[in-house]
């Protein structure tokens, strides 16, 4: 079971982007009264659309809007979603960021011809084999490739790195990506010899399954034109699969749909403005702690069942009075977790 804490963190998230993209919903399509060249084109889909489309204004509104989630969902919810489960983080190995690693001359030589031969068919993938050839020892001279892994976490005995995709990615991204996880595998190996090195990319679902968390592998690497080209099965994670590792739970896809599910609902927007009103937290306590228990808020509901305590124990304390009448949430949606730590720490 995945702790309560996480799922908690996971809803926040949820609420988060939810709110953004409510105060992002076209309701009407006047900021696109004049897209000239989207309606032209779209001219000669009118039968098609017709009865399916309300306005041509509307329908480009509403794909721009879709265009914002997506980004939204595949940017932000999936890589910090991923982050609570696995107690990992956005990673950057950078020029930039002083954090560069190192490989050898011999190693880039050797990444390249296995790139090259991946690419003219002289060779088939295997994750072992490369490994062989790409960790070598010997003195690390040059700087690697900058690089940044969306899901990084170390422990004692390994180095994981995930790279999450779409599920249909273009094509070429196989050949840059592959070359990426040799040289980032071998530099990473260089920095801490005695460790496993672990680098997948992750999907975080699967397209063409009859179900929202099964998957078919085989049948996914056929739906990309070039994947098997540079990959083998294993060097992937798909959907259910994806999610289940990040936690080390069976079933953790269901939980964050079910998470999202109970929060996703068309009332959304009115019970989060019910719960920014703090004067319900009097007047309505029932329903609000009721709220807060659907939206599995737990920490929050610790505070509102010790309100009236935290009241009286701040009366003559200033600051704690102005944090106390803050709002659970930012004006972006996002939880105040400095009011939170604030207030639990007097209960």
């Amino acid at each position: 079971m995945i702790e309560e804490l996480k799922k908690e963190l996971i809803a926040i998230e949820v609420i988060r982007t939810l709110y953004s993209q409510f105060e992002k919903f076209p309701e009407d399509a006047s900021n696109n009264r004049n897209a000239p060249f989207h309606e032209a084109f779209l001219n000669a889909f009118a039968d098609k659309l017709d009865g399916k489309v309300k306005s041509i204004p509307i329908f480009i509104s509403l794909s721009s809007w879709m265009h914002g989630l997506n980004t939204s969902l595949g940017q932000s919810f999936l890589e910090k979603t991923a982050h609570i489960l696995c107690d990992g983080e956005k990673k950057e190995f950078t020029t930039k960021k002083e954090t560069m690693l190192q490989i050898s001359e011999n190693q880039r030589s050797i990444i390249n011809n296995i790139i090259t031969d991946l690419t003219n068919n002289h060779r088939i993938p295997n994750c072992n084999t490369e490994e062989s050839e790409c960790f070598i020892t010997g003195e690390a001279n040059i700087d690697a490739t900058d690089f940044t892994v969306d899901i990084f976490f170390e422990d004692e005995t390994q180095i994981v790195c995930i790279e999450l995709k779409t599920v249909k990615p273009n094509k070429s991204v196989f050949k840059v990506e592959k070359q990426k996880i040799l040289e980032a595998k071998s530099a990473l190996k260089h920095r801490s010899p005695n460790k496993t090195i672990k680098y997948f990319l992750g999907f975080p679902f699967d397209p063409l399954s009859d179900t929202s968390t099964g998957f078919d592998k085989q049948r996914f690497m056929d739906y990309s034109v070039g994947f098997r080209k540079y990959y083998t099965e294993n060097e992937f994670l798909l959907a259910s699969e994806l999610w289940d590792f990040l936690s080390g739970e069976n079933g953790t896809m269901e939980t964050i749909l079910s998470i999202i599910n109970a929060i996703a609902t068309v009332d959304f927007l009115e019970k989060y403005r019910f719960l920014i009103n703090k004067n319900n937290i009097a007047s309505q306590a029932d329903r609000y702690s009721e709220i807060l228990q659907s939206w599995f808020l737990l920490r929050e509901k610790r505070i509102i069942d010790n309100y009236s305590n935290i009241a009286h124990k701040i009366q003559r304390d200033r600051t704690k009075i102005k944090i106390f009448n803050q709002e659970m949430f930012s004006d972006d949606g996002c939880y105040n977790e400095k009011r939170f730590n604030t207030l639990i720490s007097l209960i």
